[in-house]
């Protein structure tokens, strides 16, 4: 169930087309949430430009970087051993490698992987990967390296990222950085700073040049697309009419949607992550407008508890997210909707465990993402709150709502028993050469045999059995859909 819980994402090495001219091998490394990947890709751009190419050999790398998430302390940890990882191999192998740490983890933790554990080269927080040229030139001379300063304005709106390690099928496009919402458990806001939004026409450039390339879905990403606000001007009315040159006041997530789907209307949409306090009907009837954009919305919840929502500075209610929950399934009877959900809050008590669970039931949802509570220093709730749930009552809670959410997901996959899903192939399946995978409109994975199909397509296909995470089908031809 590969969907249902996920402590701590596998890292992932990146490979990108080599230019010939380049003559040093970087070998860059992503953990984390998705913007962290997608962070990588404008790294790697930066780079490529510097005379670098990318290796997947750690041993032969010039320069080793790491992008690093901050979410949760098994996240940092897992960093660390791979930086331990990291100077091994310098020391042993290869003296002149130069380390650096990027991201989330860079940003929180700052001058100490320099100064005081003095394990890195290098260290570059989010808004600052236009500045490695510099910061590597003084790498190169001998000296450490830092740029931690957030920006209020950096985007990376005008670097065109290149696509790492890529399906050639599916590609993230990032829309937002930073988060304003202050909730008390999170680091988000100290290290990726304040939000600020794209230009929309740079977001429809790069989803164009994506499908003249041959992608067929794009992700739109931000740490919360629904904030997603514009006020820069200079925008067109209608981008598929070059004679309309009314300008917008301001484009908010609802109308960049709406943008999108009408400038590639063959290409899947996808956006995440969604707050629930953002989330307005606008964003729901645009996504039941336009078919290309994808039935599933991620609408992370963390507890079922009104006193735990207080304390953790979620600015909605119980009550509120599940009136929400109707009016989407109103709109959109067949939306997926998947969720985070963090146990173990400091005071969280067996009745506010047990309205977490009861609320789970209401919605019944998709799939989720659970996680044990992981105080983060720096953040409201580490600063203030002492994390008095034992460990062990903690893992038990874990466990029962990891139960419950597979429940569901077996529940909520049966309904597709029997019918026709739209399935874009992504690639082949983990468990038969025989068989493609791709995902659903709803963001569930599909396998089915491959006959003469082929990666990049989409194909209809009659679910004929599933597990609680994957439908099973054969292909059917449109004469055959029911």
């Amino acid at each position: 169930m590969e969907k249902i819980i996920d402590e701590s994402k596998q890292g992932q090495s990146l490979v990108l087309d080599h230019k010939k001219e380049n003559t040093r091998k970087l070998f860059i490394e992503s953990y984390g949430c998705a913007m962290n990947f997608s962070d990588s890709e404008i790294v790697a751009s930066i780079l490529t430009n510097e005379g670098f190419n990318t290796t997947q050999t750690l041993e032969e790398a010039d320069l080793v970087l790491v992008n690093t998430c901050s979410i949760r302390d098994k996240a940092e940890q897992t960093i660390r051993k791979r930086l331990e990882k990291y100077n091994a191999v310098k020391r042993d192998l290869n003296p002149k490698m130069k380390v650096g740490v990027l991201g989330c983890m860079a940003e929180r933790l700052k001058t100490k992987f320099l100064e005081e554990e003095k394990i890195v080269d290098l260290v570059v927080g989010p808004d600052a990967y236009k500045d490695l040229p510099n910061l590597l030139a003084e790498v190169d001379q001998g000296r450490d390296a830092i740029n931690v300063i957030l920006s209020k304005d950096e985007t990376y709106g005008d670097i065109s990222p290149v696509r790492l390690n890529s399906n050639g099928v599916t590609a993230f496009v990032s829309i937002t950085r930073g988060c304003d919402n202050m909730c008390t458990f999170c680091v988000v806001p100290f290290t990726r700073g304040r939000e600020r939004s794209r230009d929309p026409q740079s977001i429809i450039e790069e989803i164009n040049d994506l499908w003249h390339k041959g992608y067929k879905e794009i992700t739109l990403l931000g740490q919360n697309v629904d904030s997603y606000l514009w006020y820069g001007g200079g925008l067109k009315k209608d981008f598929n009419k070059a004679s309309d040159m009314q300008k917008a006041t301001a484009v908010n997530f609802s109308n960049l949607l709406e943008i999108c789907a009408k400038a590639q209307p063959k290409m899947r949409i996808r956006f995440s992550t969604s707050n629930p306090q953002d989330l307005t009907l606008d964003v729901v009837k645009t996504m039941a407008k336009h078919q290309n954009i994808c039935k599933h919305i991620h609408l992370p919840v963390q507890s079922g508890s009104n006193r735990i929502l207080k304390a953790m500075n979620r600015l909605h209610t119980r009550e509120e997210y599940m009136q929400l929950i109707d009016q989407i399934r109103e709109i959109i009877p067949d939306c997926a909707i998947s969720q985070d959900m963090i146990i173990g809050f400091p005071t969280e008590t067996e009745t506010d465990f047990q309205d977490t669970l009861s609320l789970m039931a209401y919605v019944k949802y998709n799939f989720g993402y659970m996680y044990a509570y992981s105080e983060r220093p720096g953040t409201m709730a580490g600063r203030n709150m002492e994390d008095d749930i034992p460990e062990a009552v903690k893992k038990r809670r874990l466990q029962d709502v990891v139960d419950l959410q597979r429940k569901h997901s077996e529940i909520t996959t049966k309904t597709w028993l029997n019918k026709t899903v739209e399935v874009l192939i992504e690639k082949e399946s983990k468990k038969s050469e025989s068989q493609w995978s791709g995902r659903t409109p709803q963001n569930i994975v599909c396998v089915f045999p491959k006959e003469n199909y082929n990666i990049g397509e989409f194909v209809n296909v009659k679910v004929t059995d599933c597990t609680s995470a994957t439908l099973i089908g054969e292909a059917v031809s449109l004469s055959d859909n029911n």
